[in-house]
């Protein structure tokens, strides 16, 4: 597929650059880098404002299939403008992805008029939160084994359960949760997708889960009671895993190129490091570095293949077929059930291997602390530590590499299903 920018896309990307210049200032000028991958907990009430800001400009849900909310709509090339643009200024990290980019496209595509009107206002916004309420113990990777259940009671439903790795949780206004609705039911059966407010006290409890980066981006939830309104329930009560496996569908896309401009300013950054400290001299850790760089144009050239394959010059591309089982009925790389599977495990893998790099790059020095340690102040992780540290999990969250080659083998090449004993 060739990719390149027209003329309107380069008008584009000089509105967005100078506006990112206008904006960006003052008490956001602070946040300027923060927020990403293992620091999600720097400045999180400065970058709340910052997603309000972001909204006020009309930025939040330009790849959404409708401009009808406050948003403003641009073409995919444009969106990748964006993500550049945004990345190049080095923008505060989202805090509001999850709503803009998972929950808002399902909404677009299953969800009640009714349900579009009250929660993509806020979403654009800025002003509403979302967390993801899928994973259980022991129901992670395999998401059709989860137990919260939902019972009605009269116009709404009264959830129990709990949820583990929820991202942001202590900070959200909303979570949608997939939850079982219908006593008795298995697998994929008698599921249903729940809007949730999490002000519920003594409804919910929210712990967080302490990370090797030292900060608590997930959680742990538990629900006793928790009402959610009936008129809440998205795609139909029983639906729950077709929109479920939809939503997950939108994780790919465009997403994927937006993920790997960010990549590229890891590796950037190792780069950097590899030449100021002399270890780019050293043959074998030179050609790694090389490798990763080739790799990376490899991700990119795939994302591109698979995009192509939509047939979607605007909006969200999204894949066929979840990280997590299950299909989705849009999106790109059509008749590819395992491309979202072959991108995961591409970047997962990629990303882990840029931390140990990182380590590698640094050599001795990487093991302490900043040089101006010292007791009187707390030790801190500098951002190649932290990028170590995060991408132990990239291989696990998302779904685990052994979940991915298991959907490629089973959908893909028709392999035998791996022997699964009773839930």
């Amino acid at each position: 597929m060739e990719f390149g920018f027209a003329a309107a896309d380069e008008e584009f990307r000089a509105e967005a650059r100078s506006w990112l210049a206008e904006h960006l200032t003052g008490p956001f000028a602070a946040s300027v880098g923060r927020g990403g991958p293992g620091s999600e907990h720097e400045d999180s009430a400065q970058r709340r404002a910052w997603e309000r800001e972001l909204g006020r400009g009309g930025w939040i849900g330009i790849g959404w299939d409708s401009d009808a909310y406050g948003n403003r709509r641009a073409t995919l090339t444009q969106q990748v403008v964006w993500a550049e643009e945004y990345a190049r200024v080095g923008a505060p990290g989202r805090y509001g992805h999850i709503g803009e980019n998972l929950l808002a496209p399902t909404l677009l595509a299953y969800g009640t008029q009714e349900q579009r009107d009250e929660f993509l206002p806020p979403i654009a916004r800025g002003d509403a939160l979302w967390c993801q309420g899928y994973s259980e113990p022991g129901a992670g990777s395999d998401l059709a084994g989860l137990r919260t259940a939902a019972v009605r009671d009269g116009d709404a439903y009264r959830i129990s359960g709990q949820k583990v790795w929820t991202s942001l949780a202590h900070d959200a206004d909303w979570c949608f949760v997939l939850a079982r609705t219908e006593e008795g039911s298995q697998g994929h059966h008698g599921l249903s997708f729940l809007l949730v407010p999490m002000d519920q006290p003594g409804r919910i409890e929210v712990r967080p889960i302490r990370q090797l980066t030292g900060t608590s981006e997930f959680n742990e939830v538990f629900f006793d009671g928790a009402r959610a309104r009936s008129a809440h329930v998205v795609g139909g009560e029983g639906n729950g895993w077709r929109v479920a496996m939809g939503l997950l569908g939108f994780e790919r896309g465009v997403s994927t190129l937006v993920q790997q401009i960010g990549f590229a300013e890891e590796l950037g950054g190792v780069l950097r490091e590899a030449v100021a400290g002399g270890a780019a001299d050293d043959p074998v850790l030179r050609d790694r570095l090389v490798r990763q760089w080739a790799e990376l144009r490899v991700m990119r050239w795939n994302a591109l293949r698979t995009l192509g394959g939509s047939g979607s010059g605007s909006g969200s591309a999204s894949a066929s077929a979840s990280e997590k089982g299950g299909s989705s009925e849009k999106g790109g790389g059509q008749g590819d059930a395992g491309a979202p599977s072959v991108a995961k495990l591409l970047w997962g893998r990629w990303h882990q291997r840029l931390g140990e790099l990182a380590m590698s790059v640094r050599g001795a020095a990487a093991t302490v602390g900043p040089s101006d340690w010292s007791e009187a102040s707390p030790y801190e992780l500098d951002a190649l530590q932290r990028l170590f540290l995060f991408t132990r999990a990239d291989t696990i969250y998302g779904g685990s590499d052994e979940i991915q080659r298991n959907i490629i083998a089973e959908r893909v090449l028709g392999l035998p299903r791996e022997a699964r004993g009773p839930r």
